[in-house]
C-alpha cells in the first residue's frame, strides 16, 4: 500500500488539474467532430486516454527533472526527486500507462493510432525543452493540443478548418496558463538555468498571458462562426472571457500565491467551452 500511495503521488492523483486541462479541449474537439454526442466509446477512449497520458507524462517529467526538482521550493517534495521512486521504476509506471492509452487508442482508426504516436513522442520530448527552447511552453501545448484532431480523425476520418481554429486557440491557452505557472517558480528557474516563457517574457509577462487568452478566445469565436453556433456556444464562450479577465487581477501582482491558484482554476474555462458546445449541439442542431 505504501508503494501504491508513492505511485498515486508519481502521477498526481491528488492534482487532477492538469488532467482537466487536457480533457476538456479534447472532450470539445469530440462534440465539434460528430455535431452531437458522440458515443459511448470514443467517449470512453478519449476520457480514459487523457487521464492515463496525463499519468505517464507526470511520471517521465519528474524523471527528466529529477535533479531539478530537489532546488525547487514547488518540487521537492516529489517521490523521485526524495529517491522514494527510483527513475528506472517511474518510467516503468509511465510506460504501463502509454500503454494502456495506446490499447484504447487501438479501438478506434488506424489514422488515430498514427496521431497518437505522435503525441506520445511530443509528450516524452516536453520535459527536456526547458533545457534548450526560451518558450518551452510552446511544445506542451503542442502536446495538450493533440487530443483535439485525434477527435476529428477518430470522429470523421478527416481534419478541417475549425480543427485547425480549435488547435491553435488551444495552443494560445496553453501559452497562457503555462505562463502563470512558470511565474510561480520564475526564481527558482532562473537561478537553475532553465528557460521558460515568464522567463523570455521578462516584465510583459502579464501582458503576455492577457494576450494569450485574447488570441486563444479569438479563434475560437471564430470556429464557432464558422460552424454557424448560435447563443448557447456565446454564453459558454462569454463565461470563459470573465474568468480569463478574472486571471489578470491574479497575476499582476506576480505573487507565487496569486499565479498558481490562476493556473490550477483555468480548467473552469475549458469547462464553460466544452459547455458551451455541448448547449450549441443539443439546443441548436441545425446550426451544425
Amino acid at each position: 500500500m505504501d508503494r501504491f500511495r508513492l505511485y498515486l503521488q508519481l502521477i498526481r492523483w491528488d492534482k487532477p488539474a492538469g488532467t482537466f486541462l487536457l480533457l476538456w479541449p479534447t472532450l470539445t474537439g469530440l462534440w465539434l467532430a460528430a455535431g452531437s454526442f458522440p458515443g459511448w466509446h470514443l467517449l470512453f477512449v478519449f476520457a480514459a486516454g487523457c487521464f492515463l497520458m496525463r499519468s505517464a507524462g507526470c511520471a517521465v517529467n519528474d524523471v527528466a527533472d529529477r535533479h531539478f526538482d530537489k532546488h525547487v521550493q514547488r518540487t521537492a517534495q516529489r517521490p523521485v526527486t526524495l529517491g522514494l521512486v527510483q527513475p528506472f521504476e517511474a518510467l516503468c509506471v509511465a510506460a504501463t500507462f502509454a500503454l494502456l492509452a495506446f490499447m484504447l487508442v487501438c479501438t478506434t482508426s488506424f489514422e488515430t493510432v498514427l496521431w497518437s504516436i505522435a503525441a506520445v513522442l511530443v509528450t516524452v520530448l516536453y520535459p527536456f525543452c526547458k533545457r534548450w527552447i526560451s518558450v518551452p511552453q510552446a511544445v506542451l501545448g503542442v502536446a495538450f493540443s493533440m487530443g483535439i484532431p485525434m477527435a476529428f480523425v477518430a470522429t470523421r476520418g478527416s481534419l478541417n478548418e475549425v480543427t485547425l481554429l480549435w488547435w491553435l486557440g488551444n495552443l494560445f491557452w496553453v501559452l497562457a496558463y503555462d505562463t502563470e505557472y512558470a511565474m510561480v517558480d520564475r526564481e527558482d528557474d532562473l537561478r537553475l538555468g532553465l528557460h521558460t516563457s515568464a522567463i523570455a517574457l521578462g516584465r510583459r509577462d502579464v501582458a503576455g498571458v492577457m494576450v494569450f487568452y485574447a488570441l486563444c478566445l479569438f479563434l475560437w469565436g471564430v470556429a464557432g462562426w464558422t460552424m454557424q453556433f448560435s447563443w448557447p456556444f456565446y454564453a459558454g464562450w462569454c463565461v470563459a472571457a470573465l474568468i480569463a479577465c478574472a486571471h489578470f487581477c491574479l497575476i499582476r501582482g506576480r505573487s507565487r500565491e496569486g499565479c498558481f491558484r490562476a493556473f490550477t482554476s483555468n480548467h473552469w474555462l475549458g469547462l464553460a467551452m466544452w459547455l458551451g458546445v455541448v448547449a450549441n449541439t443539443t439546443l441548436m442542431p441545425s446550426g451544425i
